[in-house]
């Protein structure tokens, strides 16, 4: 097993959109500008931002992250869905099939998603190189461990493995406060 580390990244509640939802929340043929570039290469945090509402609550100034997707898609905490009254389902980023929906308001219009909103599967980010170093496999599920104050093991972690990606776990902001853990911390892959 590899002794290489891992950095962890807290991820907070954000957006990912469409083309075609872009254009209606910010206006035709809107860009979005960049605000900081992610770890994971080619991604960023944008300076756009939109309201994210339901019948039982929202969240004002939520980010959209960047480039524009093939799905539009709300990442949130288990907390945040508790705010929303959203039974938001645990899922790898990108299945979003019958997840609950929610209203999008920008600053030019909004967009009533059918589905949509997700908690994001804990993961790490990794090469082919990488993987097959820590020897394990894209869509395997491990263990990590946070050390610290409140240390503790995560169970059910997605390996997703790209030659794009850079090697990070993605946790929420639930999971690294559960932990005391913080972006830039490092953590251990632990095979099951």
């Amino acid at each position: 097993m590899s002794t290489k580390k891992i950095t962890a990244g807290i991820s907070a509640r954000h957006v990912h959109v469409t083309r075609e939802h872009l254009d209606i929340l910010f206006g035709e043929g809107y860009q979005l500008t960049v605000k900081k570039d992610l770890s994971q290469p080619g991604q960023f945090a944008s300076n756009e931002q939109v309201d994210v509402v339901t019948e039982k609550g929202s969240f004002k100034g939520v980010r959209i992250l960047g480039p524009e997707r093939k799905n539009t898609q709300i990442e949130v905490s288990l907390s945040d869905a508790m705010k929303l009254g959203l039974k938001a389902p645990v899922r790898d980023s990108g299945d979003i099939k019958n997840s609950p929906g929610v209203k999008l308001v920008g600053p030019k219009g909004s967009v009533d998603l059918d589905e949509g909103a997700i908690v994001a599967m804990r993961h790490i980010h990794m090469t082919p190189a990488d993987a097959a170093e820590f020897g394990v496999s894209d869509k395997e599920v491990v263990q990590v461990r946070c050390g610290g104050e409140r240390g503790l093991i995560f169970d059910n972690v997605l390996i997703r493995v790209n030659e794009a990606f850079a090697l990070e776990m993605h946790l929420d902001t639930d999971e690294g406060n559960a932990a005391m853990c913080k972006t830039g911390d490092s953590v251990e892959l632990i095979k099951k």
